[in-house]
């Protein structure tokens, strides 16, 4: 891994190696683990588990999109906590929970019970993605946070990448139960290494030099003076920025995990494809995903611009969504490479978009701001995942899907471009931020 640096002055200062080799890893491992035991889901239907289990099309639908709507109703409490109490310890019994209940879910056979887990599953991951953007504010500087903020989020990507692989492998050799069991059992082991190497912020960090701590310190206070004071949470959540970015996040979450919770199924539905083809066809559009978040990454803290680099792949997103759709079934390679497209685009902007939360915020209400952006992505995610998978189920192929994927992002990049245009003047709780956004 690179470590980013912006110029040499900002490498004397603030930002040495050991904060990257350190957090960087730790918070990609955790949210990789966390991926993998929200989204395997999808291999295990597509590789046996409805058949086995009698789940038909709609339940198959709201199963999936279950884990969103627990993750919806937890992410402002637990957002509060990790901004207020500890983010480390916060993460530490999720990562113990949502092993625990990754791995149960291979050792059931009750649909009802089945219900239950999935949704538990939302709910005890649901502050982890909040807490980590909080945590990372508070170890990086505003001129690093856009790729921090990436590395992390890579873990999405990246995981998917190797999980369709193995996923495929571990079906073949132990069904699917055997998978579910075996990629839940590291969470539970990784949380004792979270809690051994994670420091809620540099002070409290014995393996940082004093001077860096305090350097730190400084920078992070100083880019805080332009931001005006909010008094509470509901002052922020009124904030049409707040409200439109919530809706923005919403829409093109029903892009990305209609995509991600169905992709599997609709790469299987292709003629002469087994689930080891699947999987390894399915890594692919991730593989493009991950170099273009390093470089939406790169180019966003280097120019110090967040909305450009956010809009613009929406909308190359709902663009590539509509022409695989009307490339239809006829040509599966075509529409593959489109959907690999429509992934990369989809990902691209993730670094860039959660950094203007922090620099158009006070750092008291940023994180629980953030979590009520979150929870509105986990309804978009939910409403992805379930009208993606009822779409399929009722039509008998993708073409309304895509289209309905196609629409979200593009709505999405318009509400962008509604949301940002004029922070000073649109947003009535902060000033100008120094980026340009």
């Amino acid at each position: 891994m690179f470590i980013p640096t912006t110029n040499a002055a900002s490498m004397n200062k603030y930002n040495s190696a050991s904060r990257w080799y350190r957090m960087i890893p730790m918070a990609f491992i955790t949210y990789s683990l966390a991926y993998l035991d929200r989204a395997n889901f999808s291999f295990g239907v597509a590789g046996g588990m409805a058949k086995d289990l009698n789940i038909t099309a709609p339940v198959s639908s709201l199963l999936g999109s279950l884990f969103f709507l627990g993750y919806f109703f937890f992410q402002i409490p637990g957002a509060a906590y990790a901004a207020n109490k500890s983010a480390k310890k916060l993460i530490f019994w999720s990562l113990i929970s949502w092993g625990a209940l990754a791995t149960a879910t291979g050792l059931t056979s009750n649909i009802n019970l089945l219900i239950i887990i999935r949704f538990m599953l939302g709910v005890v991951e649901s502050a982890v993605m909040p807490a980590m953007l909080i945590l990372l504010s508070r170890w990086f500087t505003k001129n690093e946070r856009s790729r921090a903020n990436t590395f992390l989020i890579l873990g999405n990507p990246v995981t998917i990448l190797w999980m369709s692989v193995l996923s495929g492998y571990l079906i073949d050799a132990v069904g699917w139960r055997g998978m579910f069991i075996l990629e839940g059992l590291p969470a539970i082991i990784w949380a004792f290494c979270w809690w051994r190497w994670i420091a809620d912020e540099p002070a409290k960090a014995d393996w940082l030099p004093e001077k860096e701590k305090q350097d730190l310190a400084a920078q992070l206070k100083k880019e805080q003076e332009n931001i005006k004071p909010v008094r509470n949470y509901l002052t922020a959540f009124r904030s049409p920025t707040v409200i439109l970015l919530s809706l923005q996040y919403a829409l093109w979450s029903i892009g990305v995990y209609g995509f991600v919770m169905w992709l599997p199924s609709m790469i299987r539905s292709a003629p002469d494809m087994d689930i080891i083809k699947t999987g390894w066809l399915s890594a692919i559009p991730y593989v493009f995903a991950v170099a273009a978040m390093l470089g939406a990454a790169w180019l966003s803290d280097k120019r110090q611009q967040r909305k450009i680099f956010v809009w613009p792949l929406l909308i190359i997103g709902a663009v590539a969504f509509y022409c695989s759709y009307l490339v239809g079934a006829d040509n599966f390679w075509l529409s593959f490479v489109l959907l690999v497209i429509a992934g990369a685009a989809m990902y691209a902007p993730y670094g860039p978009f959660f950094a203007i939360i922090t620099e158009i915020l006070p750092r008291n209400v940023s994180g629980v701001s953030m979590a009520l952006i979150n929870s509105f992505g986990a309804l978009g995610s939910f409403a992805g995942s379930y009208v993606v998978g009822y779409l399929n189920g009722t039509t008998g192929n993708f073409g309304a899907s895509y289209l309905f994927m196609a629409g979200s992002l593009l709505i999405s990049a318009i509400v962008t471009l509604i949301a940002l245009r004029k922070p000073a003047e649109n947003n009535p709780i902060t000033i100008r931020p120094a980026v340009e956004i």
